[in-house]
């Protein structure tokens, strides 16, 4: 499994910089970088960093993708959802690597509402993380860190079991708002923080519980 995983992502990364190249000459010296949740370009940036920027955050992920499971002091956990892992970092640079390609498309004038595009692809992110949350072991890189569940494995299979159910309603939540569209980025906001929220809180209560127990 990894050595095919690391064969998708290499060519990831090389298609990346290929197009990069090809299409440096296409596109103005400023280009659009970012747009607002109405759609509207917000931000700008030279056309160097704005072609290779991408790529470049590829690489540094995949040196994080081969480095991180080997300097965990709790890389053994790592391994019980090593698949999970890894499909999620497949997830991931394929998302990169499609907003890398909707906004080069959006400069040379191929796409003019880019922001819709956008809506499925953070759904499907949002939904695997969930996936790789409920499966996910203590560790230091991966999933809700609080002082809670780094201290317990029970602590953290608990508040990971509730926050990777939160990520999937999230996941799912956000590819319906695709029919509300005017609302999309902000239930997008919403939903993540609210997982997010509602996980650490839980974190910590679960963790008292657990306190209160071993003192009664």
């Amino acid at each position: 499994m990894k050595n095919w995983v690391n064969l998708v992502l290499i060519i990831l990364i090389i298609i990346s910089i290929i197009i990069g190249v090809i299409y440096y000459p296409k596109v103005n010296d400023k280009i659009a970088s970012h747009w607002n949740a109405k759609g509207e370009v917000d931000g700008q940036m030279n056309k160097f960093w704005g072609m290779f920027l991408l790529p470049i955050i590829l690489i540094l992920m995949y040196f994080f993708y081969l480095v991180f499971p080997r300097i965990d002091p709790l890389r053994k956990n790592i391994k019980s959802f090593r698949f999970e892992f890894d499909i999620f970092m497949i997830i991931l640079f394929v998302f990169l690597f499609y907003v890398y390609l909707l906004t080069i498309l959006y400069n040379i004038g191929i796409i003019i509402n880019l922001s819709k595009f956008m809506i499925p692809a953070f759904a499907i992110l949002i939904y695997y993380c969930g996936v790789l949350l409920r499966r996910s072991k203590r560790n230091w890189f991966i999933g809700i860190k609080t002082p809670w569940t780094l201290s317990n494995d029970y602590v953290w299979n608990r508040t990971h079991k509730i926050a990777g159910n939160l990520f999937k309603v999230s996941g799912i939540l956000i590819l319906i708002s695709l029919f509300i569209y005017k609302l999309a980025y902000i239930i997008l906001l919403v939903t993540i923080l609210l997982s997010v929220a509602i996980s650490v809180i839980y974190s910590y209560f679960i963790y008292r519980k657990i306190i209160k127990k071993k003192r009664t």
